[in-house]
């Protein structure tokens, strides 16, 4: 089977959250189990490219205002996926992927457009695929515009979608008028199509407009369904029961593992795991601790994430003055809202001994800390699917987690008298029950031999991309299932209009 992706990041070539990783990891399993796969992605500033090939000298994308004509290069082949980029150096020659500090780029939505059309128009040349998988809001035009400008172009009648649901909480909220602007019909300016508040809502359009839709566990599934998750696109997705499913990331364990990760101290194995002791004394170095030694028998909590409320951390504002009186040390990485920037550097001056925070995006750090942590620390509000607690069983760096979405799935709760569990989690929204539940891991840390056999537990755990993959796979066959069925409908209904036919 043919699978086209579309999608505005891709690891290696540009990266701001988890969707690059999905990207970068996911066709090649599927392509290591026979398909065909190729990746349509930007050309930012950011992607480098070693060779680039152009193999589509212009691409004309009509606008309300003017044509904009763009090319596509490729990057050739790695593991046996094909990528693709739309160059367009007036829309993704820019700082940054999305926005500024100030906010998003006004002319967001014309971006990706051009983007989601220019795919379309490329695939003509390059090859229809049996299925167009698109991934967020930033490729959530190319269903609608398959249902929509292309619904007559024979060179699309086989062609099915997935779209995939990365997190909710970002939809491509646009003004009215981008409609026409982007030579979309003003019928889709409906509540049943992109209507939302007044506004147009591209991911909106593209839970109407797919054959199935997916997202990244199966929990958050369910999740978005309601109102707490839904983000006011409950109804849709209610609406959508039947073609909405749950597929759990995996994750890239050629980067993430101790036993073979190149940024960590001392490389360490479940058979053998005298080489955390060493992890952590680096980790602890690395975030300023002067004798690290000295502080090494304290259990060290770990966070890498962006700054954003989604993660949880006003329930660390509520209870840190508690926190930091227990036995351990608290390391921090990541950067975003300037709020909780700010909130980690206060405490750290605050508690200089227990706490201390890293304000940055550094890979290098963020394997140190999955490798010299004992805990891992994901108190989110809600986690679509998350990666971090998977890298850190793989670690055995005990995950504490909030029961939500991809965290519920994932972490098993550690039963002491069955040794049987792979991290600790709570469900209430509360400072309160997070306390409880650091408090409940920190007991058990002071059983060695119990605690090594939790890290066991957790390392054992193979969240690999090969059984997602099939998963995908058999998502794309019943898409392109109901495609057809759609077709055949659509044939009979044709033929029974038809004033010389019927």
């Amino acid at each position: 089977m043919h699978i086209a992706f579309a999608a505005s990041e891709c690891v290696p070539y540009s990266k701001t959250g988890g969707l690059a990783d999905v990207v970068g990891a996911l066709p090649r399993a599927l392509a290591a189990l026979g398909h065909q796969v190729s990746v349509y992605l930007p050309r930012y500033r950011q992607t480098k490219l070693s060779d680039p090939q152009t193999v589509v000298r212009s691409v004309t994308v009509p606008f309300d205002d003017k044509y904009r004509f763009c090319s596509v290069v490729t990057a050739g082949t790695s593991a046996g996926v094909r990528f693709y980029f739309v160059d367009y150096p007036p829309y993704f020659d820019r700082e940054a992927l999305y926005g500024t500090p100030a906010g998003d780029y006004p002319d967001n939505a014309e971006r990706f457009a051009l983007f989601s059309r220019a795919v379309l128009e490329a695939s003509k040349i390059l090859g229809v695929p049996h299925v167009f998988h698109c991934h967020d809001w930033q490729s959530a035009l190319i269903p609608v515009m398959l249902r929509t400008l292309y619904a007559e172009d024979p060179a699309f009648r086989e062609a099915a979608t997935v779209f995939t649901i990365h997190n909710m909480g970002y939809q491509g909220l646009f003004p009215p008028d981008t409609l026409p602007l982007v030579m979309l019909p003003w019928e889709l300016l409906t509540i049943s199509k992109m209507e939302f508040f007044g506004q147009v809502n591209f991911l909106k359009g593209a839970l109407v407009y797919a054959d199935y839709v997916t997202t990244v566990s199966r929990k958050y599934s369910h999740e978005i369904q309601t109102t707490e998750y839904g983000f006011g696109l409950e109804g849709v997705l209610r609406n959508r029961a039947a073609t909405v499913t749950g597929i759990l990331n995996g994750v890239d364990y050629d980067e993430w593992s101790p036993q073979t990760d190149k940024f960590i101290a001392a490389k360490y194995s479940p058979q053998d795991l005298s080489g955390k002791q060493q992890c952590k004394q680096d980790l602890l170095q690395a975030f300023g601790f002067t004798n690290p030694d000295a502080t090494s028998n304290a259990p060290v909590i770990g966070i890498v994430s962006r700054f954003a409320a989604q993660k949880g951390f006003d329930l660390i504002a509520q209870i840190i003055d508690r926190l930091a009186r227990e036995e351990m040390i608290l390391v921090v990485l990541g950067s975003g809202d300037k709020l909780f920037e700010e909130m980690f550097q206060r405490i750290s001056k605050q508690f200089p001994n227990k706490i201390a925070v890293k304000v940055a995006f550094d890979n290098a750090i963020a394997h140190k800390i999955e490798a010299g942590a004992d805990m891992f620390l994901m108190p989110s509000r809600y986690e679509p699917c998350g990666l971090n607690q998977i890298y850190s069983l793989k670690y055995g760096t005990v995950p504490i987690v909030r029961a939500t979405g991809g965290l519920d799935d994932t972490i098993e709760p550690w039963d002491a008298r069955t040794g049987k569990g792979s991290g600790f989690k709570f469900s209430d929204y509360t400072g309160e029950a997070l306390l409880s539940t650091i408090r409940q891991a920190l007991i058990a840390y002071r059983d060695p031999s119990s605690w090594q056999t939790l890290m066991r537990n957790g390392m054992a755990r193979d969240f690999s991309w090969g059984a997602s993959a099939r998963e995908y796979g058999k998502i794309y066959e019943r898409a392109r299932h109901a495609r057809a069925g759609a077709d055949a409908v659509i044939a009979a209904s044709d033929l029974k209009k038809d004033p010389v036919l019927g």
